[in-house]
């Protein structure tokens, strides 16, 4: 065979192979901040999975933002065949455009919620501020660092969280659950539009004696800054925060991805996804694979929103819509 033929047939050999890959399927998963590390692990776990069953490769891509700013994203024309977010709110947005049906959250298992979370605290090495419990965050001389409520899910959950504490008091109405909240944000220097961003205003910019975040976030800050920089607090009570999950209806039917997205959201709540879970400190809604791992997660009283606000349309309109009760506590610093 002639060097010519030899070397024809291999560009045509690799343009099959070029387009096979093109063919390969793909996702994009719009997510929140502080997720990133755990679906880049998920991420290959699933392609595996999806290979060893289906016979196929298949592409991920990620992306990460405030959780408000994400859903808007989606609704502005991003084309997300899968979102994962940090609370029900953002979902019901989708669904409020017509890009997902009213009852999104009766598709997959426990509300479509695969893991959940909670909101501790992080303060500075040896806690110079003696920060034990929500009621530290209202002293004067305590700087505060919180997302903001209107743009990040973390800052929603640490928010009524709050409002959630002071409740719970003895004599605890919703005038001083108002006037405790608006003490707290008093104290707040500067709000980041995520939770991300506020974990680097705290670590990186030095800002704030205490920062309010995600469980996962304690873990991973601490890892990554060391213990010898700052230390998690653990508060007497908290909000119980549901990680919802959900393919978009109309972006997956054009992109032929309906199987695929369905089954990328239904492996979150397989066994080894749930170590994976545990794995990056979100609480695994397995029973067997939580217990395996309960010593990690601090057993504290979690209080959920409709629990306690009757759901989160009520939450989100009274607290966090344009004139609603945040913007009327809230004075810039």
């Amino acid at each position: 065979m002639s060097l010519f033929r030899k070397s024809l047939l291999a560009l045509v050999a690799a343009g099959a192979l070029l387009q096979l890959s093109a063919a390969d399927p793909a996702l994009l998963n719009v997510s929140y901040d502080v997720t990133r590390e755990f679906y880049k692990e998920y991420n290959p776990l699933f392609s595996a999975h999806w290979k060893s069953t289906n016979g196929a490769n298949v592409a991920i891509n990620q992306s990460h933002g405030g959780s408000s700013k994400q859903v808007r994203s989606v609704i502005d024309g991003l084309a997300a065949d899968v979102v994962t977010m940090n609370g029900v709110p953002d979902v019901d947005q989708l669904a409020k455009v017509k890009l997902i049906p009213a009852d999104w959250a009766k598709r997959l298992p426990n509300e479509s919620v695969p893991y959940t979370s909670t909101i501790l605290f992080i303060v500075r090495k040896g806690n110079p501020k003696g920060i034990k419990d929500w009621s530290d965050l209202v002293r004067e001389g305590v700087q505060v660092v919180i997302p903001n409520p209107k743009t990040s899910g973390n800052g929603r959950y640490s928010y009524l969280g709050a409002w959630i504490y002071a409740l719970k008091q003895p004599g605890g109405d919703e005038a001083k659950a108002r006037e405790f909240v608006k003490k707290l944000f008093a104290n707040v220097p500067v709000l980041d539009t995520g939770g991300r961003g506020a974990t680097t205003t705290f670590a990186q910019r030095g800002i704030g004696d205490v920062l309010l975040t995600f469980e996962n976030e304690v873990a991973l800050t601490i890892k990554e800054l060391g213990e010898d920089q700052v230390e998690g607090v653990v508060p007497s009570s908290s909000i119980l925060a549901e990680n919802p999950v959900v393919w978009v209806d109309k972006v997956t039917k054009k992109h032929g991805t309906d199987a695929l997205a369905k089954a990328y959201l239904e492996y979150l709540y397989s066994p080894a996804a749930q170590e994976l879970v545990a794995k990056y400190n979100f609480r695994p809604i397995d029973k067997t694979v939580f217990a395996k791992h309960s010593s990690r997660f601090p057993n504290i009283p979690l209080y959920s929103v409709p629990e306690i606000f009757g759901s989160w349309d009520k939450a989100q309109t009274a607290h966090f819509s344009d004139g609603g009760v945040f913007d009327q506590i809230y004075v810039k610093q």
